[in-house]
């Protein structure tokens, strides 16, 4: 029997508002259809841990909210934000010195400077986080989810999912590379979406919106989540009767716990 393909530490937000029709909402994205991983899906902005994540724990003048996070719980949260950032330009983080986050006039300057040359690995977050004096807020991120691909699959993530505020006015924007679409939208109207095709949306999203469409407003939303035990999902995949099915962890608290697939 083959080795089950090693699961890759990564990490994504959702970036939540208080919409204007009394519901939540999230930004989401639309990857590029080329993009080797979830095509063409509606996904929360994210993406792998990347090894320049490190040398920012190293340096904790660049980061608050870490105080008694290993370096596991640090890369995975550093890597949201920094995923965040270059997917959508928004960027959680506080002028050095300032109790308030970045406003969204010089986050947007941030982003037009820097966005391109981090997709083209021409310069490191770490340099942007210093020349532009901002620390990351990791204090904003919310701990909410934990999905592992199934053993067996070809590509595997270990997944952290975070909620977070949005900061004030940091609208977001796609790069037009991995994504190719970005929108505000509730877990109502996105799960609407997936159920008519307008939207193709992979499976631990479509669980994780219905969880989050349960909740009335952001603050509920990370009043519910803030300091609640994280149970770490891995589905089972199975076959039956010429179906397959997917079975997940009832303590986690989702809706269900066998999906036909």
């Amino acid at each position: 029997m083959a080795e089950a393909v090693a699961a890759r530490p990564a990490s994504t937000i959702l970036l939540l508002r208080d919409g204007a029709s009394e519901e939540i909402e999230v930004f989401m994205m639309v990857r590029h259809h080329e993009i080797e991983f979830s095509s063409g899906a509606l996904v929360f902005p994210g993406g792998s841990v990347d090894p320049g994540d490190g040398e920012i724990i190293a340096r904790p003048e660049l980061y608050s909210g870490g105080e008694g996070g290993d370096a596991a719980e640090l890369s995975f949260k550093i890597a949201a934000i920094r995923e965040t950032f270059e997917e959508s330009g928004i960027l959680l983080a506080r002028p050095r010195g300032s109790n308030d986050l970045v406003d969204a006039k010089r986050a947007a300057s941030i982003a037009a400077e820097n966005r391109v040359a981090l997709s083209e690995r021409k310069t490191t977050f770490l340099d942007v986080l210093t020349q532009a004096s901002m620390v990351l807020a990791l204090d904003e991120l919310v701990p909410y989810a934990r999905w592992i691909t199934p053993e067996g699959m070809p590509k595997r993530f270990d997944t952290w999912f975070f909620l977070a505020a949005a900061p004030p006015e940091q609208l977001g924007a796609h790069d037009g590379r991995e994504s190719t679409d970005s929108l505000w939208l509730s877990p109502r109207e996105a799960i609407a979406g997936g159920e008519s095709g307008r939207f193709k949306l992979p499976f631990p999203t479509t669980r994780n919106l219905i969880k989050l469409g349960k909740q009335p407003n952001v603050r509920a939303a990370l009043d519910e989540a803030r300091g609640k035990p994280v149970v770490t999902v891995m589905p089972v995949l199975t076959k039956l009767n010429g179906g397959r099915q997917l079975r997940i962890s009832r303590e986690a608290g989702y809706d269900g716990e066998l999906f036909e697939i």
